[in-house]
């Protein structure tokens, strides 16, 4: 699929050779650690195109522009794979509550996404992959695994046998019953009658009246949620020798189950895990609440920007955070990253300027600690001070390179 336009990303002032390695949190193994690739395959969950971007879409792909704004920075090679769920039960149900057919809705959803994506200057991946235009991929997918035996059937449904899968059962990030209700309430039918297990995946749903289907050997239908993410990156990224892939990401609902899904898929197909490591973006709230299409309390990326506010402000607002963690957005926070980007600018626009050399290596550090951004924030900040101050001995332009390079914020 077409990919939105690409911001020019200027070099890193740092040599390779003293350039630190970017360590992120692991959601599964609860530690840091590091990307340690030197040719860096990244996967990315994509949308479910039946609404429009809103502020939890844009945090999560913010958080993962910036890992890879730092990977190519730091001289690794990156491939980078963003997938659609453009065919999916929310997408039905919403093109027929408005009367229009689902590719229209997908397509008018795609393209405001990519729009919102190209004005806060993110990195587009270099494979922007829908379901729909790989579901070839997906099928031979869902065969390689029944090949190896890992699945059966139900009433014309095909499901992937956790059971039969070594440690995909054991290694659960809750207690089962935990597992079985997040199962149910994301999108699982644990409770379904005549299946193996509870946990047990759909990797086939047999064709629906009225419901788009495609043929495969399994019968006519169209493939589960997990499956088409697995197929998708192993079908784009160069597989590794310990693990299919560098790095998983997603917002933090994804942990369980579909990335938990997806690495035991991978599993099954070929014996070792989907990622190295597995990153997960926390969650926006509003008004109390997490922000989601169920709640009906979001707030759209492209409504902000179309109000006036600059994308640079509005990228400074949902960076300046701990990714990891729950982020209460407020409308005050508008106020903050539009004086931060003023303050900068005008900082920026002087001739003599604090030293800058030591504080771009500061930021870089900060962001090889786990993205960092609040450090690097309050860095600048500091910076501003200083320079206010009349302290002297920097160059505008370095700083200004490195701010676009690594935060995506150009002055």
């Amino acid at each position: 699929m077409q990919l939105w336009a690409k911001p020019f990303l200027p070099p890193s002032s740092l040599a390779r050779e003293v350039h630190p390695q970017l360590f992120l949190f692991n959601s599964y193994s609860g530690s840091l650690e590091a990307i340690s690739d030197t040719e860096v395959s990244m996967y990315v969950c994509g949308i479910t195109p039946y609404d429009a971007t809103h502020l939890g879409h844009a945090a999560t792909y913010l958080t993962y522009d910036l890992v890879n704004r730092f990977l190519i920075a730091s001289g690794c090679k990156v491939s980078y794979v963003q997938n659609i769920t453009d065919i999916d039960h929310p997408l039905l149900v919403r093109a027929d509550r408005d009367g229009i057919l689902w590719e229209d809705l997908a397509d008018a959803q795609i393209a405001l996404f990519k729009d919102d994506m190209s004005k806060l200057r993110v990195n587009p991946p270099d494979f922007y992959e829908s379901v729909t235009e790989n579901m070839n991929l997906i099928i031979n997918a869902i065969k390689e695994i029944e090949d190896k035996g890992f699945t059966y059937k139900l009433d014309g449904d095909l499901y992937l046998d956790l059971q039969r899968i070594p440690g995909a059962l054991g290694n659960l990030p809750f207690s089962e019953s935990e597992a079985i209700s997040i199962f149910k309430e994301r999108g699982g039918d644990p409770d379904r009658a005549g299946k193996r297990h509870p946990l047990d995946n759909l990797l086939w749903q047999k064709a629906r009246p009225s419901e788009p289907r495609w043929d495969s050997s399994f019968g006519a239908g169209r493939p589960g949620w997990h499956i088409e993410c697995v197929a998708i990156a192993l079908g784009y990224l160069k597989q590794g020798v310990h693990h299919c892939i560098s790095l998983q990401g997603g917002g933090q609902d994804l942990l369980f189950p579909h990335h938990y899904m997806s690495n035991y898929q991978a599993m099954a197909m070929r014996g070792m895990p989907l990622a190295q490591l597995f990153s997960h973006a926390g969650m926006i709230g509003y008004e109390g609440e997490k922000m989601s299409k169920s709640r009906g309390n979001l707030v759209f990326v492209s409504k902000l920007l179309a109000d006036g506010i600059n994308p640079n402000v509005l990228r400074a607002a949902l960076i300046n955070r701990n990714y990891r963690e729950y982020f209460a957005w407020a409308d005050a926070q508008i106020k903050v990253a539009e004086a931060f980007c003023q303050r900068m600018q005008s900082c920026l626009s002087r001739e003599e300027v604090a030293p800058t050399k030591d504080l771009i290596i500061s930021m870089v550090k900060s962001l090889a600690n786990d993205l960092d951004t609040v450090s690097v924030f309050e860095a600048l900040n500091c910076w501003c001070s200083k320079t206010e101050n009349g302290e002297t001995g920097g160059h505008p332009g370095e700083l200004s390179r490195a701010i676009d390079l690594y935060l995506g914020i150009a002055f």
